[in-house]
């Protein structure tokens, strides 16, 4: 199968804010609150992360529970992240910038026993791109045009 490429272009609007487009012309503000200096016009990059988790997880829930003959009557997510700040505002180089641990609770409605879901569930975070680019290194190239 051949690989996917995915890509978006966005353009900085002022100190907190860019504005992303997608190729099938979606526009997402990503800001930040008032009190980190936003316009609070749109989530912080932070919670986007957690957002497409969740995205993700309900994609390949839902794929995964159609391929195996389940049911779900209904799907709801809930994610936490952990993160120290310490380095974002430039007081550390002892932490990590981003997320120290990720919780995700998943409730679903189903017939499913609890056997078939613990091997669903096994399955959806193997198949979930998103989880995986969180979960493992992948390569990152930054460089100025």
């Amino acid at each position: 199968m051949p690989m996917a490429e995915f890509s978006i272009k966005a353009e900085s609007k002022n100190k907190t804010q860019v504005v992303v487009e997608t190729p099938g012309g979606f526009k997402i503000t990503v800001d930040e609150p008032e009190n980190m200096g936003g316009t609070n016009e749109g989530p912080n990059p932070v919670e986007y992360v957690l957002a497409a988790l969740s995205g993700c997880l309900n994609v390949v829930g839902h794929l995964v529970a159609n391929e195996m003959g389940i049911t779900l009557d209904d799907m709801k997510i809930e994610i936490s992240g952990e993160l120290d700040p310490a380095k974002f505002m430039g007081k550390s180089e002892d932490v990590r910038a981003g997320y120290q641990k990720i919780n995700v609770k998943i409730d679903v409605e189903t017939d499913a026993d609890q056997e078939t879901l613990a091997e669903w569930l096994n399955v959806v975070e193997a198949r979930c791109p998103v989880s995986d680019n969180i979960s493992n290194e992948t390569p990152l190239e930054i460089e100025l045009n």
